[in-house]
């Protein structure tokens, strides 16, 4: 079976199975020790083996993936020599870049209709009776055949729900202008985080994520972060929104010889900390079941505690780099750390960890039947594209030559539920509003000598006509039941009547 090498010692070296590249993974360790070079050997490992790579670039300097490394100087090539790498040469990965913000990458995209009401409504923090209005929203809105792709939709959706609360809440179930106002108060600090950006079309397929390249090789997806990192909530909302459809999607695999697909989780912690705990709940969840899909999810963080405990028992593959103890927190997660690899009686975990150098690492991956292999202290293999930032005019370059730039680069707006809604109070006001008299004519629509004539004989609102004159003046000079009855007969004639 296919493995990627992720490094050697004097006596082995530790290699990752790909049969077992979905059991997902953890790569820990102090800033400055080689976190992310491990994490960029993983990735182009996988992609060579044509399994397309997912990764949040939260400092930039992953993006390194899309360009060959340089030529070897003479500290590298004693470095390959060490892991008796001979057939190293460098070279560039097929490489995406994605940013929300559709600045560093192409936009990435999602409608409120594709996130759907109940992964809405946890990203909002909203209550349980708040989680059912916004059901009945939904459902309103399908009924209706109104559109739900941006949160300007949503919020007029809203306004909408609010103005016919009375005869929604006869149909679909009780719903309160409180609780509208509550939910409207929650989309304004996701917007405040930027989500406008995140929601609109062309949304995302997942279809472009899982890409090979003409040779072969898996696609790598960067996702520039380094501003997204600034808004957690933003941040946890676009990846638990990809995990989920990746989840909902892709068909029941179980274990294959090498996965469908791998994202890579920079900065791990910053999707936790301020994450609800809806949200945590829901992260677990997917990790948890997601594996049967034939997709892998690797964590890159400082400690290993960073990540909940519910999670860290699913990473089967680890890649420990240095830790240093100057703190009893720091001590404790050392020792934390040590205990979640398979015990090696040659080593001891503890001491090592605090003692490993740059591109040092404990490693353990798993064997034959899914069994972890004892943890070994290796050296990290390198890998053959550059390491570090890349220039905008690089960046540039790698864009313009993307597969998919001509379908996500340009904002598609089509009418949906905000135009709809608007069109309709537009025509309401309409028809509630007085009509209008055209000017220069009279109530019969006439004009000139015309109506000059029509005026003076049956008269205008405000003055009598001749006819009217003549009427009043006859009933009252008529006496009799006879004198009545010839008034009528003459009114009749006049204006077309039966006698």
């Amino acid at each position: 079976m296919p493995t990627i090498l992720i490094g050697r010692n004097d006596e082995t070296a530790v290699e990752l199975d790909s049969r077992y590249g979905n059991r997902h993974g953890m790569i820990a360790g102090a800033t400055g020790t080689g976190k992310s070079v491990s994490l960029m050997l993983l990735a182009e490992g996988f992609s060579k083996l044509g399994v397309p790579c997912f990764l949040a670039d939260a400092k930039g300097d992953l993006a390194g993936l899309s360009q060959a490394a340089g030529a070897p100087s003479e500290k590298l090539a004693v470095r390959l020599a060490k892991l008796g790498l001979t057939d190293w040469k460098p070279q560039a990965n097929p490489v995406v870049f994605w940013d929300i913000y559709g600045k560093s990458g192409h936009p990435v995209r999602a409608t409120v209709s594709e996130m759907g009401p109940t992964l809405l409504s946890r990203i909002l923090e909203l209550n349980d009776t708040q989680e059912g209005v916004m059901e009945v929203v939904f459902r309103v809105a399908d009924d209706e055949g109104l559109l739900l792709l941006d949160l300007a939709d949503l919020r007029a959706m809203l306004g909408f729900a609010s103005d016919h609360a009375k005869d929604i809440s006869a149909r679909y179930g009780l719903i309160s202008a409180q609780s509208v106002a509550a939910i409207q108060r929650a989309l304004l600090k996701l917007e405040q985080d930027g989500a406008d950006s995140f929601f609109g079309e062309p949304a995302l397929e997942l279809a472009d994520l899982m890409r090979q390249d003409m040779s072969g090789r898996g696609v790598i997806s960067v996702l520039a972060a380094d501003t997204l990192i600034l808004k957690p909530r933003l941040y946890s909302t676009f990846l638990l929104w990809l995990l989920s459809e990746l989840f909902e999607q892709l068909p029941e695999v179980g274990d294959l010889d090498v996965p469908k697909m791998v994202f890579f989780f920079d900065e791990a912690h910053l999707l936790f900390d301020d994450a609800p705990p809806a949200l945590r709940q829901r992260v677990e969840q997917v990790v948890r079941l997601i594996r049967s899909k034939g997709v892998g999810v690797y964590f890159c963080s400082q400690n290993p505690d960073d990540v909940p405990g519910e999670i860290l028992g699913q990473l089967g593959n680890r890649v420990q780099h240095a830790l240093r103890a100057f703190t009893p927190r720091d001590q404790k997660a050392v020792k934390a750390a040590a205990e979640t690899f398979a015990r090696n009686p040659k080593l001891d975990v503890v001491e090592t960890i605090g003692t490993l150098g740059t591109g040092e690492a404990l490693a353990s991956t798993l064997g034959d039947g899914g069994v972890p292999s004892p943890v070994q202290k290796v050296l990290v293999a390198t890998p053959v594209c550059r390491i570090g930032a890349i220039t905008p005019e690089e960046r540039a370059a790698v864009r313009s030559r993307s597969p998919v730039g001509g379908k996500y680069d340009t904002l598609v707006n089509r009418e949906s539920a905000q135009e709809r809604l608007a069109v309709r109070a537009s025509e309401k006001s309409a028809d509630d509003a007085p009509p209008v008299k055209p000017a220069g004519k009279d109530e019969a629509g006439d004009s000139g000598w015309g109506g000059a004539v029509r005026d003076a004989v049956f008269g205008t609102k405000r003055r009598q006509g001749m006819i009217e004159t003549m009427a009043k003046s006859m009933v009252r000079t008529a006496g009799s039941r006879a004198g009545q009855q010839i008034v009528r007969g003459i009114l009749g004639s006049i204006f077309g009547g039966k006698r």
